[in-house]
């Protein structure tokens, strides 16, 4: 009943990665905007969270 949710943390984490990625590689050589820098600290987060979770799911 786990691995369904497991997967799906897995393919939610995956995904923001890219994003992350995606946001990090945008980012101008010069003058990076707050909203940038604000969009990329939300990323990680989320990212935390969801591996947070995963680790939990794991553990427990």
């Amino acid at each position: 009943m786990a691995e369904p949710k497991r997967q799906e943390l897995l393919e939610e984490i995956q995904k923001l990665k890219e994003r992350l990625r995606d946001r990090e590689a945008a980012l101008p050589a010069h003058s990076v905007r707050p909203h940038q820098i604000q969009e990329i600290e939300e990323l990680e987060e989320k990212i935390a969270v969801l591996e947070g979770n995963l680790a939990a799911m794991t553990t427990g």
